[in-house]
């Protein structure tokens, strides 16, 4: 081994303090990237799996005027042909006022949205039937699935209840049709149908006097990189109807812009706390610089030149980012190992979609380690420009 680099590590080990000091300032900038990624960027793709799951699958298609007139079953049959889809199922929306009478009291109307639904499709494509907290999915045509928050307006609504729905139809005419509550749908995040009712969808169909029309198709991939691909074949294959397809991120934009927005602030607040660790280093390379004047005078009077000085300062720069990226790296690693396997919450809200992505964990420690050994470059350079003789006073 090098002279140079025994007597690095050599000055670096007799100034545990400060050697601990280096490493947390680098390890701690780290970290807190680290968490910033799993919090901000595992809510995000949580999110994005949320609104995929729930509301618009790795595809949607819709009709850019107005209903989908092509058949649903050819439609889903045509996309359950490719070998990247695993299902697809058409879903239909519209508005409704909903009353329902509660011991001899009748809760006032208002308006809720709704989803029509294929019972037998939507669960292969969609875990909205998973939300069903209370009760069953909608599996006939006059059994309805309400949100939550819907239950709240209407004063506590149960399972079992009957409640009187009112829709307008495509002539301006109101329908109205009676339902039994089956199921309640209760999910975290506010990215679920919490707000919404659910019904069969040929039953909103005869509601609009839309028979055979579809609102949107939703597709489910078994590889969701293969979004892109999918909806580009799709709309070259119809070329003559009026479709629009979508990926989730296209479907999904308006919801997403401003959270991407806001996590590229939090990164930069991470790289800035990083930026600061360096400046620790800084400092702590002073303090072992002017602590080792001493020492420097022997190497200077015994013929040490000053890029060996250079070097050695250096080196401890290299070794305080080493360790201190190594024991970074891992504490973040930890961290996100332990937000995955508990699937992390706060306060009951959406579960994280927590991911390892290692281009960013490399770039990190590369980041850290750079940054430690740039900082320790100025201490180096102050170490060279020591004289012997002025050096030789503090022996």
């Amino acid at each position: 081994m090098d002279y140079r680099v025994q007597l690095a590590k050599r000055m670096l080990s007799n100034k545990k303090g400060s050697l601990i000091g280096a490493v947390l300032a680098v390890s701690i900038g780290i970290l807190v990237i680290h968490v910033n990624f799993v919090i901000f960027q595992g809510l995000y793709d949580a999110i994005v799996r949320d609104l995929s799951s729930y509301r618009f699958g790795d595809v949607l298609v819709t009709d850019e005027e107005s209903f989908i007139t092509k058949s649903d079953t050819f439609l889903v049959g045509w996309f359950e042909r490719i070998p990247y889809v695993e299902a697809a199922t058409p879903r239909m929306q519209s508005s409704a006022s909903i009353n329902v009478t509660k011991n001899g009291k009748l809760v006032e109307e208002f308006r809720v949205p709704v989803i029509g639904v294929d019972p037998m499709r939507d669960p292969r494509v969609s875990t909205a039937y998973q939300t069903v907290s209370d009760g069953q999915f909608v599996f006939s045509r006059n059994s309805l699935v309400i949100g939550s928050r819907v239950v709240d307006d209407l004063g506590g609504a149960r399972v079992g209840d009957s409640v009187k729905i009112k829709i307008t139809d495509r002539r301006g005419e109101d329908q109205v049709r009676r339902f039994l509550i089956t199921g309640i749908t209760t999910s975290p995040g506010g990215q679920g149908l919490d707000s919404e009712i659910i019904m069969h969808i040929d039953a909103l169909r005869d509601m609009l006097d839309r028979d055979g029309e579809t609102g949107e198709i939703l597709v489910k991939l078994n590889d969701p990189k293969k979004a892109s691909d999918v909806k580009n074949y799709f709309l070259r294959t119809f070329p003559n109807d009026d479709f629009k397809a979508e990926t989730i991120e296209e479907s999904a934009e308006a919801a997403l812009s401003g959270f991407r927005s806001g996590i590229a602030m939090i990164n930069m607040i991470g790289y800035f706390g990083l930026m600061s660790s360096a400046f620790a280093v800084v400092t702590i390379q002073m303090m072992l610089v002017s602590s080792k004047t001493r020492e420097v005078g022997v190497m200077r009077a015994i013929g040490a030149k000053r890029k060996d000085i250079l070097i050695i300062f250096i080196v401890q720069g290299m070794m305080i980012g080493a360790i201190g990226a190594g024991i970074g790296t891992a504490m973040g690693l930890g961290y996100t190992f332990y937000a995955k396997e508990t699937k992390m919450t706060f306060a009951g809200s959406i579960p994280l979609e927590v991911s390892y992505d290692w281009a960013k964990i490399t770039q990190t420690a590369i980041m850290a380690f750079s940054l430690a050994v740039v900082a320790s470059i100025y201490p180096s350079y102050k170490a060279t420009k020591l004289q012997p003789v002025e050096a030789m006073r503090y022996v």
